[in-house]
């Protein structure tokens, strides 16, 4: 029998996956941050399920998103890349990649990591949310509205606060499973996955 997950994530058994093994679990891994933070600015816009089926080949397209060789760049690499059937071409979006890759670079330098940098936004600790229904978890709130004027103030591209809340999500900085999914921190298994 199938658990309760999300209703958001029935669509495909990749999204399930992902649903079970990664959405809402925190991440303090910098390669890992700037991986979601990256296919999370291709998202806007675009379905997440879409970023999902294109995953691997964005990973093949972007140095298995290896932010430092992403910092460098050179512009037939970006050329390149316009090209990649693979991925999403918008070319906004691909060069946003190369400078949030220096922008990283520079708050990791600042911070002595980005997920110090980022986790310090929650001191360091999951928001658990609990919502009931789908309905009650929000597109945004204020502190992914101060997180993205922040990383845009540090020259941050496509980082509004829906992409950064959505980031947030992914990454583990709030937890929210709704009440009767099995990944829920109110759920007997969620409470062991937390």
């Amino acid at each position: 029998m199938e658990p309760i997950r999300c209703g958001w994530c029935s669509a495909s058994d990749l999204y399930k996956k992902y649903h079970d093994e990664e959405w809402g679990i925190p991440v303090y891994d910098d390669a890992s941050l700037f991986e979601f933070l990256t296919l999370e600015t291709f998202q806007a816009g675009l379905s997440w399920i879409t970023i999902l089926n294109k995953r691997e080949n964005f990973r093949a397209a972007f140095d298995n998103f290896d932010y430092k060789k992403i910092a460098q760049y050179p512009e037939d690499k970006i050329e390149s890349l316009l090209q990649d059937t693979g991925i999403i071409r918008n070319k906004l979006k691909i060069r946003s990649a190369v400078s949030n890759a220096q922008a990283f670079i520079k708050i990791q330098e600042e911070f002595g990591s980005f997920s110090d940098y980022i986790w310090k936004f929650t001191d360091g600790k999951p928001i658990i949310n609990n919502p009931k229904t789908l309905k009650d978890v929000p597109a945004t709130t204020p502190l992914s509205d101060a997180i993205s004027k922040d990383l845009k103030k540090r020259g941050f591209k496509f980082v509004g606060s829906t992409v950064i809340y959505a980031q947030m999500q992914a990454t583990g900085m709030v937890n929210d499973h709704i009440e009767d999914c099995w990944k829920s921190p109110q759920s007997p298994k969620g409470k062991l996955d937390i």
